[in-house]
Parts: C-alpha cells; sequence; structure tokens
C-alpha cells in the first residue's frame, strides 16, 4: 500500500511537514492520488446512492469503481517502488525485495479475508491486491515499454477469458468441485482460489492490467519534461476509447441495449457505457454484455476507460506536487491519507462493522442525500487522524504491520 520501501528521489515540491514525517523516499503526487483513492473507495462504501442524481450524485458516480481501479493501479507502482526504481534490484538484494513482496501479499490475503469475516456490505479488496502482488511479482525486471504492452494486452484479451470461465462456470460444476477441494475455501468460508481469480469482485484475471500498467507508470523517469502531458494525454485518450467505444458499440451492435437490460432486469442499459447502474447479469451473461464499459462490468472497455482515469489522476496529482505548491499544501490532507492508505481503508471498514446500527439508520433511505453527513463524518475521521499520525509517526499503524511483517526477509542470501 505504501510506496517508502526504497530511496526515490525526492519531487521538486518540498513538504512543509516535519523532517521525521513520511515524506522520505516517496512521491508526494502519489500519495495524494492514493488518498484519492481511498476516499473515493469511502464515497462508494459510505455514501448515498448514486442515483441521488444532481452534482452529488455525479461526484459519487465518478468515483464508483474507478477509485478502486486507481488503488490497483498504484499497487503496481508500489511494488516497483520495493523491488527498485528506476532500476530493478538484482542479486542479494533483488531476492530480498521479492521476498518482502511475498509476504506484504500474504499479510494482504490474511487481512483481507479476516475483514471480510466482519460480514460487512463492503467488498474487500485487499485480499485480491495480495494476490494480484504476486501475479505482477514475475514482471518486476521489465521495462516500462514492455509493461505497458503487456498491460495492453491483457485488457484486449484477458476480459473475454474471464467471460468463458464464468460461462463455463454457470453451465457446469468444475468449480463447485474445486471449490470443493480447495484449502482456502475451507479456512474463509468463500469461494476461495476460484473467487479470487474468476467470481469476485476483483477478479485477478481482469484487474492485473491496473497493477501491470502501474508498474509501467513507476518505470517512467517523472521528471522529465513533457511525461506527465504524455501521461494524461494517454491516459484521456484510453478512456476515450473505453468510454467512447462502448457507448457506440452499444448504439451499433443490434439489440444490444434490449439484451443487456433484459439481462440485469431492466437495468439501465443507456447508461451501460460508464456507470454501474446498469447492474450485474442476474440469470447468464449475454454475450453483448462485453460491449458495457460499466466500472465492474471486467470488460475490455471498462478496463481500457479505468485505466484512462487513473493514469489522468495520477497525471494530475503528479503536476500539482510539481509545478503547484500553494495546492500541494491545501490538498496535504488527502495526501496524509495516502500515506497510510493501508490504515484508512481498514479503519473505515472496522468503523462500519462497530457502527453497523447507526450505517443501516443512516442509509434506511438510500436514494436520498441522509448517508451524505456519515460520509463527510468518515472523510473527517480520516483526514483528521492522517494528520495527526503522520506528524508524530513515519508510517501508519498497518503499513508499519507490513513493514515488521517483512523484515524476515533481510535474512534472505
Amino acid at each position: 500500500m505504501t510506496n517508502d520501501a526504497s530511496p526515490v528521489a525526492p519531487p521538486a515540491v518540498k513538504s512543509e511537514r516535519p523532517p521525521h514525517a513520511p515524506t522520505t523516499g516517496r512521491l508526494i503526487g502519489i500519495d495524494l492520488a492514493r488518498g484519492l483513492a481511498v476516499l473515493g473507495m469511502y464515497s462508494a462504501h459510505v455514501g448515498p446512492d448514486v442515483t441521488v442524481g444532481g452534482p452529488v450524485g455525479f461526484l459519487l458516480e465518478t468515483a464508483r469503481g474507478r477509485s478502486s481501479a486507481l488503488f490497483a493501479l498504484l499497487a503496481g507502482f508500489s511494488l516497483i517502488i520495493i523491488t527498485g526504481r528506476p532500476r530493478p534490484r538484482t542479486g542479494r538484494a533483488g531476492r530480498q525485495a521479492v521476498a518482502r513482496i511475498v509476504l506484504r501479499a500474504t499479510v494482504l490475503i490474511v487481512l483481507g479475508y479476516a475483514l471480510t469475516a466482519l460480514d460487512t456490505e463492503v467488498e474487500v479488496i485487499l485480499s485480491f491486491y495480495g494476490v494480484l502482488f504476486l501475479a505482477g511479482l514475475p514482471l518486476y525486471r521489465l521495462r516500462a515499454a514492455t509493461l505497458a504492452l503487456i498491460a495492453a494486452a491483457g485488457a484486449l484479451i484477458l476480459p473475454q477469458v474471464l467471460y468463458a470461465v464464468r460461462i463455463s462456470i454457470e453451465d457446469g460444476s468444475w468449480a463447485d468441485t474445486f471449490i470443493a477441494r480447495d484449502p482456502l475455501a475451507r479456512i474463509t468460508g468463500t469461494d476461495g482460489v476460484v473467487e479470487l481469480l474468476f467470481t469476485g469482485a476483483y477478479p485477478v484475471l481482469t484487474w492485473a492490467p491496473f497493477l501491470i500498467a502501474g508498474m509501467a507508470v513507476a518505470r517512467l523517469d517523472l521528471t522529465r519534461p513533457g511525461i506527465r502531458s504524455r501521461l494524461a494525454l494517454t491516459g484521456g485518450a484510453l478512456a476515450v476509447l473505453g468510454y467512447g467505444g462502448s457507448w457506440l458499440a452499444l448504439r451499433l451492435v443490434p439489440h444490444a441495449l434490449t439484451t443487456i437490460s433484459a439481462a440485469t432486469d431492466g437495468g439501465s442499459a443507456s447508461s451501460a457505457w460508464w456507470s454501474d447502474i446498469v447492474g450485474e447479469p442476474q440469470n447468464g451473461t449475454p454475450l453483448d454484455w462485453l460491449l458495457v464499459a460499466a466500472p465492474h462490468s471486467q470488460t475490455t472497455f471498462s478496463i481500457l476507460g479505468n485505466t484512462g482515469v487513473a493514469l489522468a489522476v495520477v497525471a494530475a496529482c503528479l503536476t500539482v506536487a510539481a509545478r503547484l505548491p500553494r495546492l500541494t499544501r491545501l490538498a496535504t490532507p488527502v495526501s496524509a491519507v495516502g500515506t497510510m492508505g493501508l490504515t484508512a481503508y481498514v479503519l473505515h471498514i472496522l468503523a462500519l462493522w462497530l457502527l453497523v446500527d447507526v450505517w443501516h439508520l443512516a442509509v434506511v433511505d438510500a436514494d436520498t442525500m441522509s448517508a451524505l453527513p456519515v460520509l463527510l463524518g468518515f472523510i473527517a475521521a480520516a483526514v483528521l487522524l492522517a494528520l495527526v499520525w503522520t506528524r508524530h509517526f513515519r508510517r501508519g499503524p498497518f503499513e508499519y504491520l507490513l513493514h515488521v511483517t517483512t523484515r524476515p526477509a533481510r535474512f534472505v542470501k
């Protein structure tokens, strides 16, 4: 979650935080982007339903799914930070870095299942996040261009593979047989490996491109003139290709909109090119589903669009940190949340679990603004905690847990 694992040249803007604050070895713009991702996930988990409409509904909708995609892309950035940036570590240092990733991934998987066991309404991303680290690890020595090509190929191919696998699961019994024999499924009370790879909310098969794209970004020299502009232009082009391509395809392919609406029990198929309002297929997934770009649809169009938005956000945050010192200072509360993103994420799920009765009372009418004060309260609490904590400690509590649990990697020869 954090990117404080190895020395990185500090950005042009100096932080106003005291010397002991967690700025060493991290990019302020990346912390800002991570903070936005965490708070965006807050809005999806705690905020009003997007059907409230208006400016608030639009802002909530833009965060849906796209925040978690940004979170996953930044995981790739963190992986490269840990394994060596700008050049990958080799020899003993490289083996130790690999061991650190494996240990970190294991902790995230365990923590994710522990939070899932609390049975909140949140689809916890951490276990998928840990497996993504393991999936991306064999690629850590590749160059930016190669990583970008792999991410693009994954976005083009893997959604179709996932669709075929899910159809085979719907039409067959092999997945049930595998789950019955899967030790992870028995221990966690979930669908285990099948859920992590194929059927979960964040299947590794289609979320790997986000992580690999983040690895590619981390391999770039972000201080080079024009690199942030090119990153922003690439992000914009991908967003247009993903969401615009879906909009066009849904209207050019005969009966696509009516087929998707029927499959989602009357969902808003006309917004399926960018919004989760369309819902999920209920009784089988039609082939036309591959044309939508709703953030959690696991399609090529959705991956392209979400990656584009994530790249644009990263480029904007890096530009703010490098060129706009006053705005950087104003954004300090958000970047502070980003420095302890794992802690902020875990604590909001624990809060939902502890305050479940209050929460249900607040959102009993989900299509109204009744949950907005709850969301603002969660954001204010996270920002206040992050600001206070980072003034006294280098790492957040759960970031420190990751740091401690990866210490045995030092003994790798």
